[in-house]
């Protein structure tokens, strides 16, 4: 039977594929998105816990062990954060004179610049209120809605990591008898080069986190900026989301230069700073950390960090990239995916002679 479909209708057939899948995606993101970070940190876990089992200690003991390290360390840095956002919040009251004072200067700069009145826009300002007012039930039923889900998610997740740890022999043998054409050995190395690339990513990006919260730190300390190592680490720890985290985190230290400081040049300096920080990481900490392993062009990166977060929101734009590498790997050892895999990589550019 002649099964030599034309071109369009082969089309058509991946283009409604397509369609289904990111439907799926979608539809099923509430068990898709912590089944997905269980995964990611399983690999991570892994080199840990075959350790473990190397000192002959038990699979299920080795793996109580990895997660109750995980979950200590994410406690540790929850009670930090939230301690030092109780310390933030008793000293606001102190700083209400300098909003009312900017806020002032803020209607001056309207009124002049804009022909702005003043009692037009704190009639404006009122409208808005009410109207956030109105709202704000919605606002906080969507936030506690959202709140709730993430625990939920959350709580998944260390559940998903035991299975996978747990499974792994059994999962790695289902692999084998779904792709019985291809050799045992050739689906052991795709396994073993997608664990190789999260890892690597992972690890590359906690040492990038390390480096650029030492910086960020050190120059908020230099400025004098309050709570600058708090601060410092926080803005690096959203470079969990590529190319817009550390701009997010600079806005924070921003506003406590501005209530705390006398003169706006010191939140130009914070801004300042964060810019420079930005363009070390990422033309040269991030690649010399992270190496060649994760090899993907900046413009798919691009691509697949707008399409994550399209689809799944903040959790899309953490998942977009090591999803994108393990799709890379996968492409570059399957015949007829290869060059897709070639698309995804870094683009050689080829030096021409010039001769003096």
């Amino acid at each position: 039977m002649d099964y030599n479909f034309p071109s369009s209708a082969r089309f058509a057939f991946g283009l409604i594929s397509l369609i289904g899948f990111v439907f799926i995606m979608n539809t099923l993101q509430g068990i898709l998105i912590p089944l997905s970070f269980g995964g990611i940190l399983a690999m991570l876990l892994y080199p840990i816990c075959h350790r473990l089992e190397a000192i002959k200690l038990p699979r299920i003991v080795a793996i109580f062990i990895c997660l109750i390290l995980v979950i200590g360390l994410i406690w540790g840095l929850l009670l930090l954060v939230i301690n030092q956002l109780s310390v933030f919040s008793e000293e606001l009251p102190a700083y209400s004179s300098k909003v009312t004072d900017l806020l002032s200067k803020l209607q001056i700069f309207v009124e002049q610049k804009l022909n702005i009145r003043r009692g037009k826009q704190g009639a404006e300002l009122q409208k808005y209120g009410l109207e956030a007012l109105k709202n704000s039930g919605v606002y906080i039923s969507n936030f506690l809605s959202g709140t709730s889900n993430l625990l939920a998610n959350a709580s998944l997740v260390p559940i998903y990591v035991f299975f996978f740890l747990y499974y792994r022999d059994f999962l790695r043998t289902f692999l084998q008898k779904l792709f019985k054409t291809t050799k045992a050995s050739k689906v052991n190395l795709v396994i073993s080069k997608i664990y190789e690339v999260v890892q690597s990513y992972l690890l590359g990006l906690f040492f990038v986190i390390l480096i650029v919260a030492i910086l960020n730190s050190v120059g908020l300390l230099i400025l004098k900026i309050d709570y600058a190592i708090f601060l410092g680490t926080f803005a690096a720890f959203l470079l969990l989301i590529p190319y817009i985290g550390i701009t997010i985190g600079s806005l924070l230290p921003i506003t406590i230069a501005l209530l705390t400081k006398d003169s706006p040049l010191y939140a130009v300096a914070v801004l300042g700073l964060f810019l420079a920080v930005q363009a070390l990481e990422s033309n040269f900490i991030t690649p010399y950390v992270v190496g060649s392993k994760v090899s993907i062009n900046s413009f798919v990166a691009i691509i697949a960090l707008l399409l994550g977060g399209q689809l799944w929101g903040m959790a899309g734009l953490v998942l977009a990239l090591p999803f994108t590498a393990i799709t890379k790997v996968i492409f570059d050892n399957v015949e007829g995916l290869q060059p897709y895999g070639f698309l995804l990589g870094e683009a050689e550019v080829k030096k021409k002679k010039t001769f003096l």
